[in-house]
């Protein structure tokens, strides 16, 4: 179902595109994915597993797991979260990972754009981190390549209706959805950065070559240093059926509804009451979908008060010390049974209690991208605080591999907020050590102190005591 009316977003639907599936004819508009023109029209199921042909439907929206593969004008292992839908396609399901048949979807053919082009920096990733990472680069009358595997630039950031905290220089006050705009904007116009959207990057190798499929070409970049800023996945929770059609991750949820104006659901349980998990419910609310529940494992919620405040007031329960037990349905979510945890996070016989809904959301947490970087050979270390696996970085977000710097949640998991600042310091970084910044001083010592600020607050301990181990390795 379309989203018709929100108190924030307003949803302009493109032209009819005409499309099948399974051999029934379909209509989406103009700017849908396969994925939510599907959701749009009622399908829930996209694949089946190989070994048992269980159920797989949409669980990442960002194309960093397989739950969405499909099979689209004969081509198999599409992700769908991410292809645009176009007219005429025939989009069918498939079962398990399908092997490539090049009699059906034809050979790429020679192109003379294929070869390598140089820049002073490639920008691999072009959410928040990424695009404050080419901006300062650029200012420096560096050229840049920022290259992003989605249409369009922004990452999580066009999907984020609320306000931003912090200070009048982190954009306090401010919708996530606007800064992206004004950020983009600002891309656009700078005349020393090119972007490259629907830009796939296969691999870093060495002397800071990067290889990338643009425009259909396989292309090398060449560049004097690379800022990685490829964000981060979510995490899953692991109970019975935790796999069927309708439970998704947070960011799918966002994604659905405030970037492609689909309702998800009717009825939402949301797993995990940090901020991320408090934010989407409240949306969620927004967007007209009942929130039977938000369950969260740890005696409290780790989400700003204010956040949990409007849940209250809306009659949200708000049960710590819960998780979901299992999870029922025959070919997608039908409901769940939640239960209490005792203070050993063990499952207490005796309080189960069933909840019918059709979507279950998971926020328990990010996982940097870390596969560039161990592409590249930087220095890796386990930082449960940051996320999982995180580059060691220094203070300068130089990783242990000269010319390769990190931005933003692929160097360990921070507010948006601190990750644009950690791509401002990147790129500032980079400038300066390629004797291109005239006053760098300054600019470290400005952006420093912001990001202090941002990690000084009794909520950012966790970071402050993730960011101590890992520096340990510097």
């Amino acid at each position: 179902m379309r989203l018709e009316n929100h108190p924030i977003l307003e949803f302009k639907r493109g032209k009819e595109i005409h499309y099948r599936f399974r051999g029934q004819d379909l209509v989406g508009y103009e700017g849908d994915t396969v994925a939510s023109a599907l959701h749009d029209a009622g399908v829930r199921v996209l694949s089946e597993s190989a070994a048992k042909h269980r159920p797989r439907g949409l669980y990442c929206a960002i194309g960093n797991c397989s739950s969405c593969l499909m099979t689209v004008d004969g081509k198999p292992n599409v992700r769908v979260c991410v292809e645009p839908l176009k007219e005429g396609m025939e989009i069918e399901p498939q079962i398990g990972y399908q092997p490539y048949d090049i009699t059906k979807v034809g050979k790429y053919k020679k192109s003379d754009k294929a070869g390598i082009v140089e820049t002073d920096i490639v920008v691999v990733g072009g959410g928040p981190a990424g695009m404050c990472a080419a901006l300062e680069a650029a200012s420096h009358g560096l050229k840049v390549i920022l290259a992003e595997r989605n249409v369009k630039t922004g990452g999580q950031l066009v999907k984020q209706t609320h306000k931003f905290f912090g200070s009048e220089k982190q954009k306090a006050g401010t919708r996530g959805i606007d800064i992206a705009v004004e950020l983009q904007q600002k891309l656009a116009e700078d005349p020393n950065i090119t972007v490259w959207t629907d830009t796939t990057v296969l691999g870093y190798y060495p002397g800071n070559l990067i290889m990338a499929e643009h425009e259909k070409v396989v292309m090398g970049i060449q560049a004097k240093s690379v800022i990685i800023s490829t964000g981060a996945f979510e995490k899953s929770l692991v109970f019975p059926n935790n796999d069927l059609p309708g439970i998704y991750g947070a960011g799918a949820v966002q994604t659905l509804m405030n970037q492609e104006g689909i309702k998800p659901g009717s009825h939402v349980l949301m797993v995990g009451a940090g901020n991320i998990g408090l934010i989407v419910s409240y949306q969620l609310l927004q967007a007209g979908v009942d929130v039977v529940a938000v369950v969260e494992a740890a005696p409290h919620f780790g989400g700003y008060e204010v956040h949990a405040q409007k849940l209250r007031r809306a009659g949200v329960p708000i049960l710590t010390s819960h998780t979901v037990k299992y999870a029922f349905g025959k070919e997608q979510l039908e409901g769940a049974v939640i239960c209490e945890l005792d203070e050993k996070f063990r499952q207490i016989p005796g309080t189960e209690q069933e909840v019918k809904v059709d979507v279950m959301c998971i926020a328990v947490g990010l996982s940097p991208l870390i596969e560039m970087f161990s592409q590249a050979g930087c220095r890796l270390k386990f930082v449960p605080e940051l996320g999982g696996h995180v580059p060691v970085i220094d203070e300068f977000q130089r990783t242990t591999v000269e010319g390769v710097y990190a931005a933003g949640d692929s160097g360990g998991i921070e507010e948006a907020s601190s990750a644009m600042l950690t791509g401002r310091l990147a790129g500032l970084q980079a400038a300066q050590d390629m004797g291109a910044c005239d006053n760098y001083d300054a600019l470290h010592a400005d952006y420093a102190e912001q990001l202090g600020l941002l990690r000084a607050g009794p909520g950012a301990a966790k970071i402050r005591n993730g960011l101590q181990k890992m520096r340990e390795e510097v």
